[in-house]
C-alpha cells in the first residue's frame, strides 16, 4: 500500500476507511449494491489506502458486492470484515479481497456476556483465524472489539498473540467511545512499548471524541487511521475521513498525498446514499465552513482569508461565501454589491445596513441577494 499521509523522518500513516462496513451499519442506513461500487470508486481515487468494504459470510448480496469490488482493481487494498471464524475468513478468500480484518471481543464484559468463553478460548480463536489468513497469503489485521475496555495485560497477550500468529496489525477499538486523547495516547505509548506491531486506531464518537482520540493514537505511534466518511457508524458514529485527514494535514503538519479537492463531492454522494443529511456546521465540509457573517469576521476575511480560516475552500471543493444578514457590517454589504457590479458609497451602505438588519429579523434568516438588491432600489 502506498501510503496518503507521511511524516518528516519517513513515517508512514495509512487511512483505512471501512463506510461500506462499518458506516452501513449506521441505524437505519442501507447502501444500495452500486452506491457501494461508486463509493468505493472514489475512495480509491481519492487516494485512501485501504477500503474495508463488507462481511462476505452474510451472502447474498453482501457477498456479490464484496466481489465485484474486490474486481474493480481499484489501487486501493480492499478489505472485508470476519469474526475470528475459520469459515468466515473463507468466505472472504472467495470475494477475491487482498487483505481481512479478524476481529474478537478482547474486554472482560464482552468475554463473559456477550461470548460467554474465556480469555484462552478469545486467544486461541484468534490464533486459528488468523494462520488460516496468512496461510492464503491475505493481508490480516487483528480488531480487538472493546480494547479501550480491556485488561491491559491481556491486551498486551492478545497483540503478542496476534503478532506470533503472522498479523500485520493490531486494530485497537474504542468500540464503545469512552475514550479521551489523553488517556488514549498513554495506553498506546504503553501497548506498543510491550509489542512492537503496527496499530490501527478504530474510534466511535459517543462522547464526541472520535478524530481527537484517532489523532492521539497516532501522535503516541499507531500508523494506521481508520474512518467512515462523514463520521458513519453505529450510535454517534466514527471518527470521520475528511476531520482526520485534514486534521492531520493542519493540526499536525503531516504531509497529505490524498487527494482533498474530492472531499465535498464525497461526502455529498455518501450523505445522499445514506440519507443522513449533511449539517450545515459540519467540520470540513459542511456548507457554514467558509460562510461568514459577522461584520468583523467578514471584513478580516475579506482583507485576508487566514484572519478566519484554517485553510482555504477549494481545498476541499467549497467556496467562500459573504452573508448579508443581521451581523453584517458596512465593508460587506459594500464588497457584495461589487459582486452585482453595483458601487455602492459607505453613506448608502450604512442606510442600507438598517434595512438589512430589521429585515433579517423579521425573516430570522439572512437575506437572498435579490431581497438584498431590492432593499438597495428603495432606499
Amino acid at each position: 500500500m502506498a501510503s496518503a499521509v507521511s511524516v518528516n523522518g519517513g513515517r508512514n500513516i495509512y487511512l483505512v476507511d471501512t463506510t461500506l462496513r462499518d458506516g452501513e451499519q449506521t441505524a437505519g442506513v442501507v447502501f444500495a449494491n452500486r452506491e457501494k461500487l461508486t463509493i468505493a470508486q472514489m475512495l480509491s481515487d481519492l487516494g485512501v489506502d485501504q477500503l474495508e468494504v463488507g462481511i462476505p459470510v452474510m451472502g447474498g448480496d453482501e457477498k456479490e458486492t464484496v466481489k465485484a469490488i474486490a474486481n474493480l482493481g481499484l489501487k486501493s487494498s480492499i478489505m472485508a470484515w470476519n469474526r475470528a471464524v475459520v469459515n468466515d475468513v473463507k468466505a472472504s478468500l472467495d470475494c477475491g479481497v487482498d487483505a481481512v480484518a479478524v476481529s474478537i471481543s478482547v474486554s472482560d464484559i464482552h468475554i463473559k456476556y456477550k461470548l460467554q468463553t474465556s480469555r484462552e478460548h478469545v486467544l486461541e480463536q484468534l490464533r486459528s483465524a488468523v494462520e488460516f489468513a496468512k496461510s492464503n497469503n491475505l493481508y490480516v489485521s487483528a480488531n480487538a472489539e472493546d480494547a479501550s475496555r480491556a485488561d491491559e495485560d491481556f491486551l498486551v497477550q492478545f497483540a503478542q498473540c496476534a503478532k506470533d500468529a503472522g498479523a500485520d496489525r493490531l486494530r485497537f477499538c474504542d468500540t464503545v467511545g469512552v475514550l479521551d486523547p489523553f488517556t488514549t495516547y498513554e495506553k498506546i505509548c504503553r501497548l506498543l512499548d510491550k509489542v512492537n506491531i503496527d496499530i490501527e486506531m478504530h474510534t466511535h464518537d459517543d462522547f464526541g471524541m472520535a478524530t481527537a482520540n484517532t489523532l492521539a493514537g497516532i501522535k503516541a505511534g499507531a500508523n494506521y487511521a481508520g474512518v467512515t466518511v462523514n463520521g458513519l457508524g453505529e450510535r454517534a458514529g466514527n471518527a470521520a475521513l475528511e476531520e482526520v485527514a485534514m486534521a492531520m494535514k493542519y493540526v499536525l503538519g503531516y504531509d497529505l498525498t490524498i487527494n482533498t479537492k474530492g472531499f465535498l463531492e464525497l461526502c455529498h454522494y455518501v450523505a445522499n446514499a445514506s440519507n443522513r443529511p449533511l449539517p450545515v456546521n459540519k467540520a470540513i465540509v459542511g456548507s457554514n465552513m467558509f460562510a461568514h457573517e459577522s461584520g468583523i469576521h467578514a471584513d478580516g476575511a475579506l482583507k485576508n482569508p487566514h484572519t478566519y480560516e484554517a485553510f482555504k475552500p477549494e481545498e476541499v471543493g467549497l467556496i467562500r461565501q459573504i452573508v448579508i444578514g443581521k451581523h453584517s457590517g458596512t465593508a460587506a454589504i459594500i464588497r457584495k454589491f461589487k459582486e452585482f457590479n453595483i458601487e455602492i458609497t459607505s453613506e448608502e451602505a450604512n442606510k442600507l445596513l438598517e434595512e438589512i438588519r430589521q429585515y433579517a429579523i423579521e425573516l430570522k434568516r439572512p437575506l437572498f441577494d435579490k431581497e438584498i438588491v431590492q432593499l438597495y432600489r428603495h432606499l
